[in-house]
């Protein structure tokens, strides 16, 4: 995020469009992400704060680097930040959007799970298919962070209902220097705080914190009242300061900060290779800070758990998905006609391991007015989530099916005729109709004691100087 801020300055402070367009240059370009295509009054950017062992043209770390951001020797690739940056089209403003890390979603291939694992998991899974089946290490390495990188894209789109426009990731290692290419960043704590998990040990009050303390500050989530909305805050007042910082008129004049900054964003960035940076920076010429914000999704429960006793956030699509729109004034499209319950025939087939699940799920769609039609075991072979099939994956009946039994993914099948609407269930559900259904949320999470969490004022980065928070 830090890094694509840095990149925005350069160009709002008319910096020489050479020296940016070296700067462009030097910056990884990844391609085949699936992006763009759709039309929602804004550019999307994805934003993802990745914690990775190597730099972003895949030079490993040296060893005083991963001391430094306390990354051990794992293989992984944690996505612990993911934000959703909407610029309007007039370009005069921009939104960026914390996603909660730990946010229950749909993921596609995984089914249900925390969004933060979507990148990761997909990566790991088709890196070891991949070596299975006798590809190079190099070959399994590009190909799988590729399918992961799409994975959180499509969750993300999914999710926010949006179409996700260009893809940006950056590494705690950019995080870090940038912050100290600019000296530090003004922070302000309510209260002292010693957590050992992050290494956050700061006094109370306001204090100006160098690139390796600012990783702790916002990586801490122990200790805090919220957890990971807390941290979240705190990843936003940070962000919106180092903004505040950035432009100002010291930081532009320093021949040797910029320089610091661009080789920061050359090391760290990775942008998608379709973005015409440049084209986008004449865009936002007239962006300043005070029109940059920092917002988080609505959480419908902050200390939610799943049928199998992990601990989420519970997010409603629907709900976030109506925010998302509002920020940049969309108008909401007319109520769609709902679908009549009883004009919908629902045939329901169990691929999973629960004996009579089919049967439960199909009762249940029938005590909410659905006509019952097939039931039975699914012979159409393995299938990892559970899904609504029909012939158009935006058949109305079909995702009113969806929508009843939790949010399932809804799939096109063109073998089904255009009146069918077929369910398959998984060993992933949890929803109407299974064991944990008296309990739980069609969702999978509990309910029993929800802490929903509404957006909270957004936070600007051209206030005067830091907000003090938890």
């Amino acid at each position: 995020m830090v890094a694509i801020a840095a990149v925005l300055v350069l160009a709002i402070t008319g910096f020489a469009w050479r020296s940016v367009d070296n700067l462009i240059a030097n910056i990884e370009r990844i391609g085949g992400l699936g992006l763009g295509g759709g039309r929602d009054g804004a550019v999307d950017i994805l934003l993802v704060g990745v914690d990775s062992r190597t730099d972003a043209h895949g030079n490993p770390l040296t060893s005083a680097e991963r001391a430094m951001l306390h990354a051990g020797d794992e293989v992984g690739t944690n996505t612990d930040t993911i934000v959703l940056v909407r610029v309007p089209n007039d370009g005069r403003s921009a939104t960026a959007i914390s996603i909660p890390r730990d946010s229950y979603v749909d993921i596609p291939g995984q089914g249900k799970a925390k969004i933060n694992s979507a990148y990761g998991a997909t990566k790991e899974t088709e890196r070891a298919k991949m070596l299975a089946d006798g590809d190079a290490e190099a070959d399994a390495e590009r190909d799988s962070t590729k399918a992961g990188r799409q994975a959180l894209i499509k969750s993300v789109a999914n999710l926010t209902g949006v179409t996700v426009d260009h893809y940006a990731e950056v590494s705690l290692l950019g995080f870090v220097l940038l912050t100290d290419a600019v000296g530090g960043v003004e922070v302000c704590l309510n209260n002292a705080v010693d957590e050992y998990m992050s290494g956050a040990q700061f006094p109370a009050g306001n204090q100006r914190l160098d690139g390796a303390q600012a990783l702790s500050f916002v990586r801490q989530r122990h200790d805090l009242p919220r957890g990971d909305i807390d941290r979240i805050v705190r990843q936003q007042v940070f962000m919106a300061q180092l903004v505040g910082q950035l432009l100002n008129a010291k930081t532009l004049a320093d021949p040797g900060k910029l320089s610091e900054i661009s080789e920061a964003v050359g090391r760290t960035v990775v942008l998608d290779d379709d973005w015409d940076v440049l084209a986008f920076l004449q865009q936002l010429k007239d962006l300043s800070g005070g029109q940059v914000e920092f917002d988080t999704i609505p959480v419908a429960d902050l200390n939610s758990m799943t049928a199998n006793g992990e601990s989420v956030v519970r997010v409603e699509p629907k709900a976030v998905q109506d925010y998302v729109a509002g920020l940049v004034g969309e108008e909401k499209p007319a109520e769609e006609k709902k679908v009549d319950p009883s004009t919908v025939t629902v045939s329901v087939f169990n691929a999973g391991g629960a004996t009579g699940l089919a049967a439960k799920v199909a009762a249940a769609l029938t005590g909410k007015g659905f006509r019952e039609g097939l039931v039975g075991n699914y012979s159409g072979g393995s299938v990892s989530s559970s899904r609504v099939l029909a012939a158009d994956s935006a058949d109305p009946k079909a995702v009113a099916v969806a929508e009843e039994l939790g949010g399932l993914t809804v799939v096109a099948d063109p073998s089904l005729s255009a009146d069918s609407v077929s369910v398959v269930l998984a060993s992933d559900y949890s929803g109407p109709g299974s064991a944990a259904a008296g309990m739980f949320d069609f969702d999978g999470t509990s309910s029993a004691t929800a802490t929903p969490v509404p957006p909270a004022p957004p936070i600007d980065a051209g206030q005067n100087g830091p907000k003090c928070v938890n």
